[in-house]
C-alpha cells in the first residue's frame, strides 16, 4: 500500500487535489476553497502551491486523546458566569492545547504527509505555509477570516507538527472566542483544520477583490501589492500599492483596462528569517518606495484569475495572492468570499454631505461613503481598551483581529498605516462606519477628547476636520422610478464620485470635467511638464520633482493620470456614452496650477478671455493639449473606452472649431475615425446663431446654460450686484435654447444641457421637454427628483397639457 493510502486510510489527511467546496465540514472553508480551485481551474491556469490538509476529525481526536474537552467546557463555563475575563479564558484553553500532544496516529499522517508533499518537489524537506481554517469558516453570511492564525516559512516535520498544535491553539484566540459569541456559534461545534501548503518564496504579494470593497461596483477587481510576504498588506502593517481593473474588457488581450492606479508607501516588507521567528520586517529601499510593485501583465493576469475564480463561484472573491521570487511565477493562495459589498440590499444609496466647512487635519484613504463626528481617543494597543471611551472616534497606527471589542464600540476608526484591503478596513466596512486608513501621522496630529470631524462623504481622500461640523444624510430609494424618453445623463468631476454613483439608472455621464482631475490629482501644469528642464521656479521644479518620482517623461505622469481617471468615469457607465470635455480654465485658475505662473497671461477678465478652444492651437499652449489629446486616445484606444465623446468648450467660430479638429487629428483623435464623436458646448451665440456652420462640424450640442445666460443677458456669472439677474429662465436664453434644438435636429444633431436649471426649477425641466432636448445632465444627488420631474412634464405634454 503507497505512503498515500496509509496516510487516506488514517482518515486525517486530505490532499488539496482531492477536495472541494462540499468539504468544508471536514477542512474548513479555507481548504475546502483551495482543493476547489486545484481541481477545478488549474486547467483554466489559475495557480495555486499544493499541499494538503488535516482533517476536522484529526482535531477531535487530538482534544480526546489529551483529554481536552472536559477542561476548555469548564473554562468556557467560567466565562459565561463572569469569573474569569475573556483573555483570561483564551490565555487559559491556549496553554491547555499547547501542552497537549499530538497523538502518535496523526504525527505519523502529517509525517508521511509532509514527505509525499516534499517529494512532490523533489526535496527531502521543503518550506511550508500552515494556515488555520476552522469549519465554520469563510461562509458567505459570515467571515472568520483572520480569527485564526497562519504560521510561515514551516520546515521540517516536527517544526509542522509544532505548527500544527499553534493552530489549533488559536482556535481561541480572544478575538475567535469573541467573534463566535456574537455569531452564536457553540464553541465546541467548531473544528480546526490546518492547510499545509507549499509556500511561495514571494517577493511580492498582496489581496485582490473581484468587486470595488467601497462602491460595491460589480465590474472592478482592486489588487493591493506590496514587495515581500503579503501578511503586512493583510494586517494593514504598510500602506500598499492599489491597482483597479476593469474586468469586461479582460477578455480582449490586445487592451489594457488598468483603470486606476496608486503608489503606496510600502515603507517595510516582510522577508523571511533564521530560527524561531521564520519571518521579520526589514525597511524598503528608497526604489522599492518609489517603484510600482507590479508590472502590467501581472495586474492583468491577477484580475482575469479573479475573474475566473469569481465566475467559478458565483459570487464576488477576496483572494490573497503571492509572487515566487525565484520563478517570477504568480500564485493564488487562498479565496474566500467577499462579505460585504456583495450583501448589501440593492435598489437604496445612502448619501452624505457636509453643509460646512473647516479646518483639514489629516488626510488618507477613505473607507465607506459616511461622516461621523466625534472626539478623539488615541490608543497605541488593544491591550488599552479599558481607556476607550464609547462613541469616541478610534485613532490608532493599525488594527488587527484583537481590536474588535475596541471597534465596536467606536464611532469611526482612524489609522495611521494600512490599505482598503487592511483589517481596519475591512471591518469598518463590515460595521457600516466610516474609516480613513493610511493617513501617515494621524496618531501625532490628533490629540485625546479633540473633537473632530471623519468625512468619507469627497471621494476616494478621506478627510479630518477639527471641530463637529453639521452634516446630513438622505436615503436615495431606486426603486419604481418610472422610465423616460428624455435621456438622463450625470455630470461627474470625480473618478471616485463616479463610482459611488454607479447605481444611479443613469444612461451615461453629460458632462465629465476634466479640470477636477488636473487640480486634484494631477496638480502641475502641463507646460511645467513639457518645459521642465527649462523651468526657472525652483520651488515649482522640486514640487515637480517629487510629484512626478518614478516618472523618466514627466509628461507621461500627466498623461497616465488623466487617462486612468476619464478611464474610472467611462468604466461605470460602459457602454452608454460618457461625455469628456476638454480643458476649460480660466488664465487665473491655469495659473494657480504648479509651475503655471510662468505660462498664463494676467487677464483683467479671464471669463472672456484665453479660455477653451482658442488654447487648443494656440503654440502657448498647443503642446499641452497634446496631452489632453494622448490621454483621451489611451482612453479608447488602449483601455478600450469607445463610449468617450470627446466635447469643445468655448468654441467661438466655425473657422476656430476647424483649427482645433485639425489639432485633434494630429494628435490621432480624427473625428469619426474609429467611431470618435465630438460635440461642442453652446454656450456662446455664435453656436446658436451659426448652429447648421457648426453642426456640420461636430456630432452633438451640450447647453452650458450658465455661459449662455451671462452671455446673452450681458450679466456676469459672479457679479454678486446683478446676481438678481442671472436666470436662465428668462425668455431670451430659452428662446436661444428652443432655436438650437430646432435647427440642430434639422441638421440631426443631438443637444444636451449639463445645467442644474432642470433639478433647480421644475419649471425649467418642462420648458425643456417641451422643446424636445434629447437628454438633460445633472449632478448626482439630484437625478432621481429629475427623472420624476421629466416623467410628469413628458406624461403632461403627452395629454395635452402644459403646451
Amino acid at each position: 500500500m503507497s505512503k498515500t493510502a496509509i496516510v487516506q486510510e488514517q482518515g486525517y489527511i486530505r490532499r488539496f487535489e482531492e477536495l472541494s467546496n462540499d468539504d468544508v465540514a471536514v477542512v474548513g472553508g479555507k481548504n475546502a476553497s483551495l482543493g476547489e480551485m486545484i481541481g477545478a481551474l488549474k486547467e483554466a491556469g489559475v495557480r495555486v502551491p499544493d499541499g494538503f490538509a488535516t482533517t476536522a476529525d484529526a482535531y477531535r481526536d487530538f482534544l480526546e486523546a489529551n483529554e481536552l474537552e472536559e477542561p476548555l467546557r469548564q473554562a468556557l463555563a467560567r466565562f459565561h458566569d463572569g469569573e474569569q475575563s475573556l483573555s483570561e479564558t483564551g490565555a487559559a484553553i491556549r496553554k491547555h492545547i499547547q501542552g497537549g500532544t499530538v497523538p502518535e496516529a496523526l504525527a505519523k499522517a502529517i509525517r508521511e504527509a509532509y514527505q509525499t508533499l516534499s517529494a512532490a518537489y523533489d526535496a527531502d524537506a521543503i518550506d511550508v505555509a500552515a494556515r488555520s481554517s476552522a469549519t465554520a469558516e469563510d461562509l458567505p453570511e459570515a467571515s472568520f477570516a483572520g480569527q485564526q492564525e497562519t504560521y510561515l516559512n514551516v520546515r521540517g516535520a516536527e517544526a509542522l507538527l509544532a505548527a500544527c498544535k499553534k493552530c489549533y491553539a488559536s482556535l481561541f484566540t480572544d478575538r475567535a472566542i469573541s467573534y463566535r459569541e456574537e455569531q452564536g456559534f457553540d464553541h465546541m461545534d467548531v473544528a480546526l483544520s490546518v492547510g499545509v501548503q507549499k509556500m511561495v518564496r514571494s517577493d511580492k504579494a498582496g489581496v485582490l477583490f473581484t468587486i470595488d470593497t467601497e462602491t460595491g461596483f460589480p465590474d472592478a477587481a482592486l489588487i493591493n501589492a506590496a514587495w515581500g510576504l503579503g501578511e503586512n498588506v493583510v494586517k494593514g502593517t504598510i500602506n500598499p500599492d492599489q491597482y483597479t481593473v476593469y474586468k469586461p474588457f479582460l477578455k480582449d488581450e490586445s487592451l489594457v483596462p488598468i483603470i486606476g492606479r496608486r503608489r503606496g508607501a510600502k515603507e517595510q516588507k516582510m522577508v523571511y528569517a533564521e530560527g524561531e521567528a521564520a519571518t521579520k520586517n526589514v525597511e524598503t529601499t528608497e526604489a522599492e518606495r518609489a517603484a510600482y510593485v507590479l508590472s502590467d501583465d501581472e495586474v492583468l493576469q491577477l484580475a482575469r484569475w479573479g475573474a475566473i475564480i469569481e465566475k467559478h463561484y458565483e459570487r464576488p472573491m477576496d483572494i490573497e495572492w503571492a509572487r515566487d521570487g525565484e520563478t517570477e511565477e504568480l500564485f493564488i493562495v487562498q479565496a474566500r468570499p467577499e462579505t460585504v459589498q456583495s450583501q448589501m440590499v440593492e435598489g437604496q444609496l445612502q448619501h452624505y454631505r457636509l453643509k460646512e466647512t473647516g479646518k483639514r487635519l489629516v488626510t488618507g484613504l477613505s473607507i465607506g461613503r459616511a461622516i461621523a463626528t466625534g472626539e478623539v481617543c488615541v490608543i497605541h494597543s488593544a491591550e488599552q481598551i479599558d481607556q476607550f471611551q464609547e462613541g469616541a472616534i478610534l485613532v490608532t497606527e493599525m488594527t488587527d483581529p484583537d481590536w474588535g471589542p475596541i471597534l465596536k464600540k467606536a464611532a469611526g476608526v482612524i489609522t495611521d498605516h494600512g490599505g482598503r484591503t487592511s483589517h481596519a478596513a475591512i471591518v469598518s466596512r463590515e460595521m457600516g462606519m466610516p474609516a480613513i486608513v493610511g493617513t501617515g501621522n494621524a496618531t501625532e496630529v490628533l490629540r485625546n477628547g479633540q473633537e473632530i470631524t471623519l468625512s468619507c462623504a469627497e471621494g476616494e481622500e478621506g478627510y479630518v476636520y477639527a471641530g463637529r461640523l453639521a452634516f446630513e444624510s438622505e436615503d436615495v430609494d431606486l426603486d419604481d422610478l418610472p422610465q423616460t424618453k428624455t435621456r438622463i445623463m450625470m455630470n461627474i468631476a470625480s473618478p471616485m464620485a463616479a463610482m459611488q454613483w454607479w447605481r444611479l439608472p443613469t444612461q451615461g455621464v453629460g458632462l465629465a470635467r476634466m479640470e477636477y482631475i488636473v487640480n486634484n490629482v494631477i496638480k502641475i501644469h502641463p507646460m511645467a511638464l513639457v518645459h521642465y528642464h527649462t523651468l526657472e521656479d525652483e520651488e515649482a521644479k522640486a514640487r515637480i520633482a517629487g510629484l512626478t518620482r518614478g516618472y523618466e517623461d514627466k509628461t507621461e505622469y500627466f498623461v497616465h493620470h488623466l487617462a486612468e481617471g476619464i478611464a474610472t468615469i467611462a468604466a461605470t457607465q460602459y457602454p452608454e456614452p460618457v461625455i469628456v470635455r476638454t480643458s476649460d480654465f480660466k488664465t487665473n485658475e491655469y495659473a494657480d496650477l504648479i509651475g503655471g505662473q510662468a505660462f498664463e497671461p494676467d487677464e483683467e477678465n479671464p471669463m472672456l478671455g484665453w479660455r477653451g478652444a482658442s488654447r487648443y492651437y494656440s503654440d502657448a499652449y498647443r503642446d499641452g493639449f497634446a496631452l489632453e489629446c494622448k490621454a483621451i486616445r489611451r482612453v479608447r484606444e488602449t483601455m478600450g473606452f469607445d463610449n468617450v465623446i470627446v466635447m469643445i468648450p468655448f468654441c467661438r467660430t466655425p473657422e476656430e472649431a476647424d483649427r482645433v479638429l485639425e489639432v485633434m487629428a494630429e494628435n490621432g483623435l480624427e473625428r469619426g475615425k474609429r467611431g470618435l464623436e465630438v460635440y461642442v458646448m453652446a454656450e456662446i451665440p455664435s453656436n446658436i446663431i451659426q448652429a447648421e456652420d457648426f453642426a456640420r462640424r461636430f456630432d452633438g450640442f451640450s447647453v452650458g446654460s450658465n455661459d449662455l445666460t451671462q452671455l446673452v443677458l450681458g450679466v456676469g456669472r459672479d457679479a454678486e450686484r446683478l446676481s438678481y439677474l442671472f436666470d436662465e429662465r428668462n425668455q431670451s436664453v430659452k428662446k436661444m435654447i428652443t432655436d438650437l434644438i430646432h435647427r440642430a435636429h434639422v441638421a440631426d444633431r443631438p443637444v444636451g444641457i449639463c445645467g442644474q436649471a432642470p433639478s433647480d426649477h421644475p419649471e425649467f425641466a418642462a420648458f425643456l421637454v417641451q422643446a424636445c432636448i434629447d437628454s438633460i445632465s445633472v449632478i448626482p444627488d439630484t437625478v432621481v427628483d429629475v427623472i420624476r420631474r421629466v416623467a410628469e412634464a413628458e406624461n403632461a405634454l403627452q395629454h395635452g397639457e402644459g403646451t
